[in-house]
């Protein structure tokens, strides 16, 4: 069997050899980068901006030139204009965009390898790369981690807005053997009476005051006992599923969350998954289940990112500006190993590339993260 290798994007490590600083003078690269330097989102270009100058710094190349230009929020045209006047640089790769909104567009410029900080298409495109961290990646680390844990029935839950349709293509290539799904509306109103139908909470909650009644008939000490313990609880029966996946975040995944709880889910009974997160510490304090699991990046890696990223700039950088990073040190590792890159088929590698996200690899047809799955108990972030 072939051992995989494991490339370290480790840019101190790569590029400070003798042979390569020798054929430095003979080689260049212009990078371009689309970033939203305007409108609503011109916080995150400049973030994106100044980690790709991070990587930059660290990788110490003087022969890379990286030539920034403001992609807009959502603006075609302005999209178009910059994108023209990096290749009119002489530019054959560029880093970004930030989402695959206007990816029609890209695909015009066949000549122009893009290397997008999207998650939401992880399919190599004929000359667009996404190397966000995909749907598909995360369920694949939370299907393994279900199987591992032994659970045979999981709902998927979802809201009904405009991914819902995207969710349902992607949910149709899990492997799990029995799960249902979900669809939910963000309504907080509607959502807990929809959730409530879901896990049977009415009758949960007649079962206990039948029981209590029966036994508050009885003297015996047994009954007594259970009597007492049952006061406690608010339901009495399990509901039909030990794990839940919710594809949502921020205050909507927030709401499912309170409602599950209020419906007397016990996290100690269903396994709680979720996605799209990033470490958000306000998870500790408005979240009401206690353990919580969820895929993400590697989280040594990130932060010690962030804390590289405050020291050399005195801010907090946007969570997604570590792909940009990446982005980079995979462009140089590429047009190091190849001495140039000529097409989109030079990133078609068989060996796994670690970054600062973590490890991921060209395989399929589409990039895939391998992520690492992370629980929060008692105010901090657990690799599990």
């Amino acid at each position: 069997m072939i051992k995989i290798i494991i490339i370290f994007l480790s840019y101190t490590f790569v590029f400070f050899n003798t042979n390569l600083i020798a054929n430095e003078d003979t080689q260049t690269i212009k990078i371009g980068l689309l970033a939203p330097f305007s409108g609503k989102h011109k916080s995150l270009g400049s973030s994106i901006l100044l980690s790709t100058q991070m990587a930059l710094n660290e990788i110490g190349n003087k022969n890379i030139t990286i030539i920034p230009r403001d992609s807009g929020s959502n603006n075609v045209e302005r999209l178009n204009i910059s994108i023209n006047e990096i290749i009119d640089t002489g530019a054959k790769i560029i880093i970004g965009p930030v989402d695959s909104t206007n990816f029609k567009e890209l695909e015009k410029y066949e000549d122009t390898i893009f290397i997008s900080l999207s998650n939401k298409k992880p399919e190599i495109k004929k000359n667009i790369i996404s190397i966000g961290i995909s749907l598909d990646s995360q369920l694949s680390a939370i299907e393994d981690f279900i199987i591992k844990n032994k659970r045979k029935k999981t709902i998927i839950m979802y809201p009904e807005n405009e991914y819902t349709s995207y969710i349902d293509q992607r949910i149709k290539k899990i492997k799990l053997k029995n799960y249902k799904t979900f669809k939910y509306n963000t309504d907080p109103k509607i959502l807990t009476g929809e959730i409530e139908k879901l896990t049977n909470y009415s009758q949960r909650k007649k079962n206990l005051e039948l029981r209590k009644k029966i036994l508050l008939k009885k003297e015996d000490e047994k009954s007594k006992r259970e009597l007492a313990a049952l006061e406690q609880k608010y339901t009495l029966g399990k509901v039909n599923f030990d794990s839940v996946i919710i594809i949502d975040f921020g205050n909507n995944l927030k709401s499912v969350l309170a409602s599950l709880t209020f419906t007397d889910v016990d996290d100690l009974d269903v396994l709680f998954m979720t996605v799209n997160q990033w470490f958000d510490e306000s998870i500790f304090y408005e979240n009401s289940v206690k353990n919580l699991y969820y895929p993400s990046v590697n989280f040594k890696n990130f932060v010690k990112y962030n804390n590289e990223y405050f020291k050399a700039f005195n801010l907090k950088p946007n969570e997604i500006t570590i792909l940009a990073y990446d982005a980079l040190g995979l462009i140089y590792y590429i047009w190091k190993k190849n001495n140039g890159i000529k097409s989109i088929n030079d990133f078609f590698i068989k060996e796994n590339i670690k970054g600062k996200i973590g490890e991921f690899s060209f395989k399929n047809g589409q990039v895939s993260q391998k992520l690492k799955i992370y629980k929060t108990e008692k105010n901090k972030f657990i690799e599990n």
